[in-house]
């Protein structure tokens, strides 16, 4: 690469062949704020707002390990009318549970402290979440835009964009909420097929990161299992079984009919060497990429 280059750090990705496999964030709530001004590279942290219902939501948001997100509808950049929030909650059992509201001023953010605390509602369609932040990682905006243009003017209602989930170097990156379910390596054409299989209960393999539930290599183990065995379900393979011994793991997953019923599956860890992972992130650094070494049914 020569001095006038520009470094994309999702391009360095695809050329060395990193795997995405395994790389979710482990959570169970996200926080949304709809914000229509500028995005600071840090989202929400970096917002000028009053310090009081800042700290409010942020130390709720930490008590209750939620990742905050401010999001916005692709290429509106109306400012007028109220801004709305959301907390959005995973559950093992399948009953996500959503709270929405509005916000006008600043403090009205506070009721998002009391609704991380409650139940939620049920029956409330999925959030698909285009990961757009270019203040924080240029291929956020360069890969990610596209696929957020093309997803919103497919399901209007359930897509928004949203500041960094983490992987920039997977760019373009899908969250679908409170599914906790992470999609990397996408365009505008691979997007809308991920998320129509993903809205008929019918998640594949490719372009998968991670279930959010799942700790990495659990997450490598079920994406393995739908590689093998075809596009399943979001809770049709459970996690019942996890050893560790150093670098490697022993996992056992069961499926619901028709999918296999029980099997075992190994996971080797490794570091990968040294390289720039972000796009404004010069100083190099490794990551810890999950190897599936067997899948042994019974």
């Amino acid at each position: 690469m020569t001095g006038s280059e520009r470094f994309l750090c999702a391009d360095a990705a695809r050329i060395r062949g990193d795997s995405m496999v395994g790389t979710a964030p482990h959570g169970f709530a996200w926080v949304l704020i709809e914000y229509r001004g500028g995005w600071p590279a840090n989202g929400f942290e970096g917002l000028d707002l009053e310090p009081e219902t800042k700290a409010l939501v942020f130390s709720a948001a930490r008590a209750a390990r939620a990742r905050v997100l401010l999001v916005r509808r692709h290429g509106r950049r109306r400012s007028e009318g109220p801004r709305h929030w959301a907390v959005l909650r995973y559950e093992n059992s399948g009953a996500h549970r959503q709270q929405w509201g509005t916000w006008s001023g600043d403090e009205d953010l506070a009721e998002i402290a009391g609704a991380l605390g409650a139940p939620g509602e049920l029956g409330c369609p999925p959030v698909v979440l285009v990961c757009a932040h270019g203040q924080h990682d240029t291929c956020c905006a360069v890969r990610g835009r596209p696929v957020g243009r093309t997803l919103s003017e497919r399901w209007p209602e359930l897509v928004w964009e949203c500041t960094h989930v983490g992987g920039d170097r997977f760019a373009a990156n899908v969250v679908v909420a409170p599914d906790g379910v992470y999609y990397g390596g996408l365009d505008a054409r691979s997007s809308v097929t991920a998320v129509e299989e993903h809205l008929a209960d019918r998640i594949h393999a490719e372009h998968l990161r991670g279930y959010t539930n799942l700790f990495p290599p659990q997450q490598a183990a079920v994406a393995a299992v739908l590689g093998r065995f075809g596009p399943a379900g979001r809770h049709d393979y459970v996690v019942t079984e996890t050893s560790r011994d150093d670098d490697q793991w022993r996992i056992r997953i069961t499926g619901r009919p028709p999918h296999p019923t029980a099997f075992e599956v190994e996971v080797r860890a490794h570091r990968t060497p040294p390289c720039q992972l972000t796009c404004r992130g010069p100083a190099t650094g490794s990551a810890v990429d999950y190897e599936v070494t067997s899948i042994r049914a019974g």
